[in-house]
C-alpha cells in the first residue's frame, strides 16, 4: 500500500518505480518520492517541496474513476476539488520550478475504480489528459497547472485494461511527455500486482 503524507517515516519511496515503455525515457532510479494529500496535518504542498528532499511528489488520490463513474479527487480535507483546489496550481508550479516532477496518483486503498474495456481506458486517459495534464478542459480541479505524470497505486480489482490506460497516456508523447509510475504491492506479484505491472516493463520495483 502506498504511503500518504510526506514524513520520512511514512511517505517516502527510496526508489521510484517507473512504467517504462520503449518510447519513454525512464525516471531516474534512487530518487525520493512522496505521496501528498491524505493527511490534513501534513502541511502544504509548497512546504513539502520546499524541504528539498524530493524529486517526485504524487498528489493522492483520484479515488473514483472508470466504468462510467464520475471521477472523484479526494484530498482528505486540504480543499474541495469541486470548488477550491485551483489554489494548488501555484504550489504545483513552484514545485516544478524547483525541478520536482508532479504526478496525480490513481487509486489508493479506499475507492471505487475499475476499467471495463479498452474503450473505457481510452476515455479515462482522455479525462486525465484534458483535466490534469497537457490537454484542455473547462473543469481543471487543480487550476492551470499541468502535471508531469500519472502514478498507478492500484490496490484492488482486476489488472485487466490497465496496460491500455498506460499506453493511451503514453501516446501523448508527441504533445508532452507523460511520466508514468507505479507503486506495486508486496509481495510481488501479489493480489493487486498481477502480470499487468510486469508486462509494462517496470524500470524498478519498490
Amino acid at each position: 500500500m502506498a504511503s500518504s503524507g510526506y514524513s520520512q517515516s511514512s511517505a517516502l519511496h527510496l526508489v521510484i518505480s517507473s512504467i517504462t515503455f520503449s518510447f519513454l525515457k525512464p525516471i531516474e532510479v534512487g530518487s525520493i518520492a512522496a505521496y501528498w494529500g491524505q493527511h490534513t496535518d501534513e502541511g502544504t504542498l509548497a512546504a513539502a517541496c520546499a524541504t528539498g528532499n524530493y524529486k517526485f511528489i504524487m498528489i493522492a488520490f483520484l479515488t473514483t474513476f472508470g466504468s462510467g463513474q464520475t471521477p472523484v479527487l479526494n484530498l482528505a480535507g486540504h480543499c474541495d476539488p469541486a470548488s477550491s483546489c485551483s489554489g494548488l496550481s501555484s504550489d504545483i508550479q513552484s514545485c516544478q520550478n524547483q525541478g520536482i516532477k508532479m504526478f496525480l496518483s490513481l487509486g489508493g486503498a479506499v475507492g471505487s475504480y475499475s476499467l471495463s474495456s479498452s474503450e473505457d481506458a481510452q476515455q479515462v486517459s482522455d479525462y486525465l489528459w484534458n483535466t490534469f495534464l497537457g490537454g484542455q478542459s473547462n473543469s481543471r480541479p487543480l487550476g492551470d497547472a499541468v502535471l508531469d505524470g500519472i502514478d498507478f497505486d492500484i490496490e484492488s480489482g482486476s489488472g485487466q485494461f490497465w496496460p491500455d490506460l498506460a499506453r493511451a497516456l503514453a501516446a501523448h508523447k508527441s504533445e508532452k511527455k507523460v511520466y508514468l509510475s507505479a507503486a506495486p504491492q508486496c509481495p510481488i506479484p501479489g493480489f493487486s500486482n498481477p502480470d499487468w505491472l510486469i508486462r509494462l516493463r517496470l524500470g524498478a520495483v519498490l
